[in-house]
């Protein structure tokens, strides 16, 4: 396959869109972080503090999500210079790493929607 520079900004949107989703995740659990928070402050519940450190745990996974993110829009863009400076075989090995790092980004957000699935189960045992 011979890269050129349509190829890194065909991910433009898809990285942009999933960078924003995982914006999204990230000020939803923040807000419920900080109810959560005021809670634990007026009633001792064991299962706040499960939530709570439930929500530590995905919190630092949507930071990495993030950061690959980030990264790999990073190394689409040196892509694109790569191929318009003629370093091929740079492009190539750039090019290659994004789709690695987008791809290892992906991997995180599964993980951290099991790790939400604990959490709504945490929420419905209390309630039962």
């Amino acid at each position: 396959m011979e890269l050129n520079l349509t190829t890194p900004a065909l991910l433009f949107p898809a990285i942009s869109l999933l960078l924003l989703a995982y914006t999204s995740r990230f000020l939803a659990l923040a807000a419920l972080a900080r109810d959560l928070h005021e809670k634990r402050k007026t009633r001792q519940d064991p299962g706040l503090a499960a939530q709570i450190g439930n929500l530590k745990r995905r919190i630092r996974i949507i930071k990495f999500m993030q950061l690959l993110g980030v990264a790999s829009f990073f190394l689409c863009v040196l892509t694109m210079l790569l191929v318009f400076a003629g370093f091929m075989i740079a492009a190539d090995a750039a090019f290659a790493m994004a789709l690695a790092l987008l791809l290892a980004s992906l991997g995180l957000s599964l993980r951290e929607l099991f790790i939400s699935a604990d959490a709504l189960e945490i929420l419905l045992r209390d309630d039962a």
